[in-house]
């Protein structure tokens, strides 16, 4: 027996995404009817590194830190329209999540939830961290590791969902398995079926980072113009037991779905338009199909699979020194010359008190996004005259005294000149740095229980 479409609709396509998308998104699956699914995409690297920083110091922490913003709004029309929900929200901590959900639906005043959780990525956690040294890559080696975590694939989450649970909570597994573990479950495509998984994952794909499809990242007013950007409605994809699928979004909210949005999101960080390494399939989508076929309903037909990579990509995050910040504003006839002269000061004074630090100058309003390291300033160009520029001085360094000395040289620029500037604000923090690799699938035991 065929089985109906499945919509999935994303509520959040970041840690920082609006708290409220979410709810235009589950009206319009209820108003539908029908088999639908709600993800939440959370958890980039940097996010999940944090997140596993703040467990160190605080075992029982580490989820998403506005997982509460993020559902409270959808967690009843969620259970009462059995839609289930799928997040990676879970970040370092999973099941701290799955309590905190729990303690939500009380407050709610609704029964107990099936909640699952995906556990297994953690490389530190399933290899003793010496002997994980070792195995990583020579660059990785003799770091001081924050985290180690393994892209998981789709397979635990659909699981979960065949057994019942209205709510999935996952660390780190791949963005688009958010998505493709819901269609293995509703259409029970075989493990091997390349072509239907690499269709779901580049629906997952084009759902995860929200409103980027439906006009967010790519409005360019005259160039791209998005109608309704203030409340640009996130994402929803119509999937059929084919593979075929069609993005649209959220009912009566701006934005936009066209092929220029889906075809943007579909290249988003696709390195190789033909071999798309997931931990499910590499989906190929160099022969893929973009039609139009109503307003705000785009169609995508001829993705294709192979098989899926002997390994997982792993990201690993470490320290990574400090970082100090300082800005200091000049205003007035030639407020960028006295600007530049500012950081070429700063230089010479880390230099001469034999700080170690690799500085970055910027000149914002004049010479910033595009500006070099090293002193190169913007390439040798000439320097647009401004009456208003903010130099921020940016020092990469090993030690935290360091970081702190050369916010003190920017901040000796008040008295020491050049004439002119004020609202000194400086700033030290920690650095995380990350790599990537591949490792072995075996190296990890991918599981799923009811917490």
């Amino acid at each position: 027996m065929t089985q109906p479409l499945l919509r999935i609709g994303c509520g959040a396509g970041f840690s920082g995404d609006r708290w409220d998308a979410a709810v235009p998104v589950v009206r319009t699956l209820r108003a539908a009817g029908g088999p639908a699914v709600l993800m939440f995409e959370t958890l980039a690297e940097r996010t999940l590194a944090l997140a596993q920083l703040q467990r160190r110091n605080k075992p029982d922490s580490g989820w998403e830190p506005t997982l509460e913003r993020f559902v409270t709004p959808v967690l009843r029309d969620c259970v009462e329209a059995r839609i289930p929900i799928v997040g990676n929200f879970g970040a370092a901590n999973p099941r701290g999540a799955a309590r905190l959900l729990q303690q939500l639906a009380a407050s709610l005043g609704l029964p107990a939830l099936k909640v699952a959780v995906v556990e297994g990525d953690d490389l530190l956690a399933a290899l003793e961290p010496q002997r994980l040294r070792e195995l990583l890559p020579p660059t990785l080696q003799g770091r001081e590791l924050v985290s180690a975590n393994a892209y998981l694939g789709a397979r635990e989450i659909a699981d979960a969902l065949r057994a019942g649970a209205q709510v999935v909570v996952t660390g780190r597994v791949a963005d688009p398995a958010l998505a493709l573990g819901p269609m293995l479950a509703h259409f029970d495509w075989a493990d091997d079926d390349w072509d239907r998984l690499a269709c779901g994952t580049m629906a997952g794909h084009l759902l995860e980072c929200g409103a980027q499809v439906t006009g967010g990242y790519f409005a360019d007013p005259g160039v791209k113009d998005v109608p309704g950007l203030a409340n640009a409605g996130f994402p929803i994809v119509e999937m059929h037991a084919d593979g075929n699928f069609v993005v649209t979004k959220a009912a009566d909210t701006g934005g936009c779905v066209d092929r220029r949005t889906v075809i943007e999101q579909l290249l988003y960080e696709i390195h190789d338009p033909a071999a798309y390494l997931t931990p499910d399939v590499v989906a190929d989508i160099s022969q893929a199909e973009v039609m139009e076929i109503g307003q705000d309903r785009v169609r995508i037909e001829g993705v294709r699979g192979h098989a899926r990579p002997p390994t997982l990509k792993a990201t690993v995050c470490y320290e990574g020194g400090w970082l100090g910040e300082g800005e200091i504003s000049y205003a007035g006839p030639n407020a960028s010359a006295r600007a530049k002269l500012a950081g070429d000061v700063v230089r010479s004074r880390v230099k001469q008190l034999g700080i170690e630090a690799r500085l970055r100058a910027d000149l914002i309003g004049v010479a910033s996004i595009f500006a070099d390291d090293d002193a190169q300033w913007w390439s040798g160009r000439e320097l647009a005259a401004r009456d208003d520029v903010r130099l921020r001085i940016a020092a990469a360094t090993a030690s935290k005294a360091d970081a702190e000395a050369v916010n003190r040289e920017v901040l000796a620029l008040y008295t020491c000149g050049p004439a002119g500037g004020g609202g000194v604000r400086t700033s030290v923090t920690s650095r995380l740095a990350s790599d990537s690799c591949y490792v072995p699938r075996e190296w990890l035991q991918p599981r799923w229980s009811f917490a």
